[in-house]
């Protein structure tokens, strides 16, 4: 097994003294560099000079998400391992967007947080069991928002856009062009197309994707 050089960034000094605690006596990892912060880590950093940053994602400052980009950008053999807790699911889907190759539990002992490093040092992915059920099914559903949101015709943005201004359906018919009972019938396919129960849905819907 190749020697492993490893970045810690974590606010909190007793998470990064209790990995160091794990993995120092193994011959195979040394800790490289500590960081309390993203800022500070990015001026400790060169490029080759670590193989993989364990990055907390709820820092003070600059968050793991966009420590996680610019660590990439500064060197993009860097393999980056989040550091996560159980209610952190969101967060952790931003990290996995930005590069983080996956991520472990604060909580994980020593021979888990060792596997996942060498894991992903070889190119893999690793998610800490206990929460990976937990986000795939919030990736596997921001997803299907997602898809849903892109079979909405235009005239339906359209529609739906009026329906946030609070546009009555005569009003909304007026200022397109079209009937009443067309409006109804777009109503009822954007009901149906984005899983809401009523308009309150729809204008929801509308917000979390960015379509007003």
């Amino acid at each position: 097994m190749p020697h492993l050089r490893v970045l810690l960034v974590d606010d909190h000094k007793l998470v990064r003294d209790g990995i160091r605690y794990y993995i120092e006596d193994d011959e195979n990892f040394s800790i490289v560099a500590e960081a309390s912060s993203g800022e500070q880590a990015l001026e400790i950093v060169q490029p080759g000079m670590v193989d993989v940053a364990l990055v907390d994602i709820n820092m003070t400052g600059m968050d793991g998400i966009a420590c996680t980009q610019k660590l990439l950008a500064l060197d993009a053999n860097i393999k980056v391992l989040a550091l996560s807790m159980l209610n952190e699911s969101a967060s952790i889907r931003g990290m996995l967007d930005s590069g983080a190759k996956g991520y472990v539990l604060k909580s994980a002992g020593p021979e888990e947080i060792k596997k996942a490093l060498t894991i992903v040092h070889g190119g893999g992915t690793y998610y800490s069991p206990e929460v990976t059920e937990t986000v795939m099914n919030s990736l596997a559903a921001g997803k299907e928002k997602d898809a849903k949101a892109g079979v909405l015709s235009t005239r339906e943005i359209e529609v739906l856009n009026l329906i946030v201004k609070e546009y009555s359906n005569q009003e909304i018919a007026d200022t397109l062009f079209i009937s009443p009972r067309t409006v109804d019938a777009h109503k009822r396919n954007l009901l149906e197309k984005t899983g809401s129960k009523n308009v309150a849905g729809l204008v929801m819907f509308a917000v979390k994707h960015n379509l007003v």
